[in-house]
């Protein structure tokens, strides 16, 4: 499937590419023939990525970009088709999110999340959109969202996210349907525990705390970013042409851990389970 020319001379824009998660896709496809443009707000760290990331081959290019300004949106692209000529392939990487009971939140620290999340991803899709639109031309948009977005279940502690990264799984499904004319198709990954340095510090404070979320997960382990790459090398390859408007979760099981009314009943032992049955017996 990961043949070394799968990506070859696709044109990808990744938002969030020059960090964690964003970055480790992009290297992915540069492994497999395709040439970057990857955005987010500090060209500094843009800039560091583009050379890392091009010191065995390939192609990236980089523009500095606030998704939360439309204006900036049509800038971005305006340079990318400058420089490429074109676009194939959006991945709708960049996020924010933080721990915080919700009667703490200010309006802005609401906005800080549904900005970047809901209104950043809507204003990246539809530029693009409407300009293969206008050009006729095919393309994949690929969105990261989360499992609590995707399992319909939310979360407490993170509500703006969870309720923005599940208007972005909407957006996903609804345009599968209605762009699918057009030749462009839709795809999402719900990520479960993929730590990174940025989201990491913010959403998991403690080693406690990571050790018990870990826990959680019926593997027993957070997922390795290759993981995460191949999945979202694949999504938008041709070899999953068929694949529109499906969110494909990959968590270890977790979110599946935490729907079941009786999985926590996995921490008993033996000798646990023996008195039960005993008791179970005796009535």
């Amino acid at each position: 499937m990961f043949r070394s020319d799968l990506l070859r001379d696709k044109v990808i824009v990744i938002t969030g590419g020059g960090t964690g998660l964003g970055r480790a896709i992009g290297e992915r496809y540069l492994e497999l023939g395709a040439k970057l443009a990857i955005a987010s707000r500090r060209k500094d760290v843009l800039q560091t990525a583009a050379q890392e990331m091009t010191q065995n081959g390939g192609e990236v290019f980089y523009h500095p970009c606030d998704v939360r300004d439309p204006s900036q949106v049509t800038e971005l692209f305006d340079a990318i088709y400058a420089h490429y000529g074109k676009v194939d392939i959006l991945v709708n990487n960049a996020a924010g999110n933080f721990i915080s009971p919700t009667e703490r939140l200010s309006s802005r620290a609401v906005d800080s999340v549904l900005n970047i999340v809901l209104h950043g991803t809507f204003y990246m899709t539809l530029e693009l959109g409407k300009r293969w639109i206008e050009e006729k031309k095919s393309g994949t948009m690929l969105n990261i969202v989360t499992t609590y977005a995707a399992s319909g279940a939310g979360s407490g502690f993170v509500v703006p996210s969870a309720a923005a990264k599940a208007g972005v799984l909407t957006l996903t499904r609804s345009l599968a349907v209605e762009w699918a004319k057009y030749g462009i198709r839709q795809v999402a990954i719900a990520p479960g525990m993929f730590p990174t340095e940025g989201a990491w510090s913010r959403l998991v404070p403690s080693e406690e705390m990571g050790e018990r979320l870990l826990n959680r997960v019926p593997l027993h382990r957070a997922g390795n970013k290759s993981e995460l790459a191949n999945l979202a090398a694949f999504l938008v390859s041709d070899e999953a042409a068929y694949i529109n408007g499906e969110v494909v979760t990959i968590d270890g099981g977790e979110w599946l851990q935490g729907a079941g009314e009786f999985n926590e009943l996995a921490d008993l032992t033996n000798e646990d389970w023996d008195q039960l049955s005993a008791k179970m017996r005796s009535k």
